[in-house]
């Protein structure tokens, strides 16, 4: 598995996007439905970022890594 995500879309899933659906999620109410869809994100969010990863990109072909190229 190698890492599809840059540094910068890194941070900001961490800094920004998780904290952001944890604050939304308890500003809803701790035990609804939307809040727990919230906690999920926020979790995904963070495991991504954590591993630099994110499966959604390698399915849509997107990426933030160029890959380098052997010369040879």
């Amino acid at each position: 598995m190698t890492k599809n995500m840059t540094n910068l879309d890194r941070r900001l899933r961490a800094f920004l996007a998780a904290p952001v659906a944890l604050a939304v999620g308890i500003l809803i109410g701790p035990a609804s439905g939307g809040s727990i869809v919230l906690y999920t994100i926020a979790a995904v969010m963070l495991a991504t970022s954590t591993v630099g990863y994110c499966p959604l990109y390698s399915l849509a072909r997107l990426g933030g890594r160029r890959r380098r190229r052997v010369a040879g």
